[in-house]
């Protein structure tokens, strides 16, 4: 049994499995059971489960961490930069909304290839290639001068930052399956902390330059070639990866009687069949079969997912513009963004451990969601009248992120299962989420204010509570198919 399964039925991890009958021919031997390979791991200092190096595993969490503070600078500096980058390029409110869906729709595009992609370079090249265009697709966009190039320029960019946010659950699956919950978290704190860092900065770092929005935005890619350095020796690491399992078939029998062999067709048909009934089992569990499409929990996950990704974008890309148009300046309603974002620092350090620890995650998503409600409520109401409030609750509404993370972890028994899993949320997550920023932008030009918007937004928050609550129950997709 490899190090990423789960025990096969009846046969507890870390005991000795039960042998295989001698009158089975062509069989394996028994593999060591999970006590002998902890010890074995102890033995040469490699992690237990993993077969990683103390060294390797620290330069996986340089890399994990500066992969996350990466992973959300590209949105936000466009979201406090929004009404410059407006005015600069002509664009109507429509089409600021199509660029505020473009993260969502990359996001599903890219997220889809990226387990195939992984599997055939490896989760490590993949990410170092990912780093790499998003290093190229920042220092590039701020040189278009029209909103067609500036879209394809953001959208290399965001290819990048999807293909690596969908490998990160995996890349801590992988180097890290004894510790997921706080992985996730730290992690997710990174990211947090580049998102705030961009929303709270860029304004006034373009304003400190001197050369308006475009180096404002361009000066983000430096960050991201840092973020590729790390990766770089990761990029034909294997460690962890699942081995194939390649079983001889039995040799045939010289002659025998006709009573012998009777008994032995007999013997055979139910040794084979018990082999057929262990390998579906042992399949599933490695989440190599099966349709992920027929499981309702992988469903409410990707929905849950989609609606939590629509709430973020239409905060990351239009929240700064609601409270500059309710009179505030640039600077204070950046500021405002960064708030909000920053609140998934310290909660995204607590949220994964703690649902680790709870048989259902839905409590949580339930009081994430109160505090969404009335956010959005104080925002609809009286936006300029208490906005540090409304900032601060939404920040923790927007720490669903690294909650739905954790659950795709953990709703999955194997790392080949996480694979699938992450990619099917995740992608189909995005795909929910595109039509969500840009139905914001048309109903705040048709409307001329953002009453119908926030409306919108506050009544997507119920049907994400309800996925949240079906996507939290203790399940495993395997037992779905």
């Amino acid at each position: 049994m490899r190090d990423d399964e789960s025990p096969a039925p009846g046969t507890a991890k870390g005991l000795t499995a039960t042998p295989i009958p001698a009158a089975i021919p062509g069989r394996a031997a028994a593999t060591p059971s999970g006590a002998s390979r902890t010890a074995s791991a102890a033995a040469s200092g490699t992690a237990p489960g993993t077969g990683a190096s103390p060294w390797l595993r620290r330069l996986v969490v340089a890399g994990l961490l500066l992969a996350a503070v990466n992973l959300r600078p590209g949105i936000t500096s466009l979201g406090a930069l929004l009404e410059e980058v407006r005015d600069g390029l002509g664009m109507s409110g429509t089409m600021a909304g199509l660029l505020t869906s473009v993260p969502s729709a990359c996001f599903a595009l890219f997220g889809f290839a990226a387990p195939r992609l992984a599997r055939r370079f490896g989760p490590g090249a993949v990410v170092c290639v990912g780093m790499a265009a998003i290093t190229a697709g920042l220092a590039l966009r701020p040189l278009a001068g029209n909103t067609a190039l500036f879209l394809v320029l953001s959208a290399l960019a965001l290819g990048g930052i999807a293909v690596s946010n969908v490998l990160m659950p995996v890349i801590v699956k992988r180097y890290f399956p004894d510790k997921v919950g706080a992985m996730t978290g730290l992690y997710s704190m990174a990211l947090s902390l580049g998102t705030a860092l961009a929303a709270a900065v860029t304004v006034p770092m373009t304003h400190a330059l001197g050369h308006g929005w475009r180096l404002g935005l361009g000066v983000w890619a430096a960050l991201a070639a840092v973020a590729v350095l790390p990766w770089l020796p990761l990029v034909r690491d294997r460690t962890g990866a699942p081995r194939e399992d390649r079983t001889a078939a039995p040799p045939r029998e010289a002659t025998a009687t006709p009573a012998e062999d009777s008994t032995r067709t007999t013997d055979s048909t139910r040794s084979a069949g018990r082999t057929r009934s262990a390998g579906r089992t042992q399949a599933a569990e490695d989440g190599g079969s099966g349709r992920i499409t027929g499981s309702r929990t992988a469903w409410a996950l990707a929905c849950f997912f989609g609606l939590q990704a629509t709430a973020a974008y239409i905060t990351m890309g239009w929240m700064p513009q609601i409270f500059r148009d309710a009179g505030l300046s640039a600077d204070k309603a950046g500021l405002l963004l960064a708030v909000t974002m920053v609140m998934g620092v310290p909660l995204s350090f607590v949220l994964p451990p703690l649902a680790a620890r709870m048989r259902a995650q839905g409590p949580l998503v339930v009081l994430l969601g109160v505090f969404g409600l009335i956010g959005y409520a104080g925002l609809w109401s009286a936006p300029a009248a208490a906005p540090w409030v409304w900032a601060l609750l939404l920040g923790v509404a927007n720490c669903a992120f690294p909650l739905a993370l954790t659950m795709i972890g953990m709703r999955s028994r194997s790392g080949a299962g996480v694979v699938r899993l992450s990619a099917f949320a995740q992608s189909t997550g995005y795909l929910i989420s595109i039509p969500g920023p840009i139905l914001v932008g048309t109903l705040n030009q048709a409307s001329g204010g953002w009453g119908l918007p926030i409306l919108f937004m506050t009544a997507l928050m119920v049907p994400q509570i309800v996925c949240g609550v079906l996507a939290g129950r203790r399940r495993h997709i395997e037992d779905e198919w």
